[in-house]
């Protein structure tokens, strides 16, 4: 089962490149160590699940189909700040690169949603610095370990309405659909965000446009 919140509304992002068919989205995620970052992440790019990983932080590349068009997913997989003192921490140059995030916390793990609690309102506030309209999915990983749950799923889903951003539970160990579902999910919301993005400013272009051309015919 995968529990899923969407936002209820979507803003803009980076501008898409022309009609190209190949569109890129950057996807960083974000998280408490030991919370299925990279079996996420290894799961979407591979469908196959692994359950350990060193501490390595990597950026991939790769290439799904998505309504007919080819879809260029760079997910970062970034590390948890080793320094307890900085929770949530999310550096500038990471704040600039990404088109949507992926923040994950472990269901069994309080502190992990402590810390994605964190990210959220340093992303927001980062947002607000940098006129940025990145997107947001929370996931609660895990799901399959019900009988250790510590945060429940209606905490997971108020935090996202609070944040307005996308919600899943989801578990990378037994399912590679539910985690497929992020992935696009979010994406969906970049590419209504950048259609958002795009709309006003032709709007604008356009009553530019035909002020200019009355505003000519008044005058001759």
């Amino acid at each position: 089962m995968v529990v899923q919140v969407k936002p209820r509304i979507r803003y803009s992002s980076k501008t898409m490149e022309g009609n190209q068919q190949k569109v890129e989205a950057n996807i960083l995620l974000l998280g408490a160590e030991n919370v299925g970052k990279s079996a996420l992440t290894v799961r979407f790019l591979t469908r196959r699940f692994i359950g350990e990983y060193g501490d390595i932080e990597s950026i991939y590349s790769h290439t799904d189909k998505i309504d007919g068009r080819d879809i260029c997913f760079n997910i970062w997989d970034s590390l948890c700040p080793q320094n307890g003192e900085v929770l949530g921490y999310i550096s500038d140059r990471q704040l600039q690169w990404a088109d949507g995030y992926i923040l994950v916390y472990s269901i069994c793990d309080r502190a992990s949603f402590n810390v994605v609690r964190q990210q959220v309102q340093c992303i927001r506030q980062a947002k607000q610095k940098l006129a940025s309209t990145a997107q947001i999915i929370i996931v609660g990983n895990k799901r399959d370990l019900q009988h250790r749950r510590t945060v429940s799923s209606e905490e997971g889903r108020l935090l996202a309405l609070s944040a307005d951003c996308g919600f899943f539970e989801v578990s990378a160990a037994e399912t590679y659909h539910s985690v497929l579902m992020v992935f696009h999910e979010l994406f969906e919301l970049i590419r209504e965000a950048r259609a958002l993005k795009k709309g006003p400013v032709g709007f604008k272009g356009i009553v530019r446009s035909m002020s200019a051309v009355f505003g000519r015919k008044r005058t001759e």
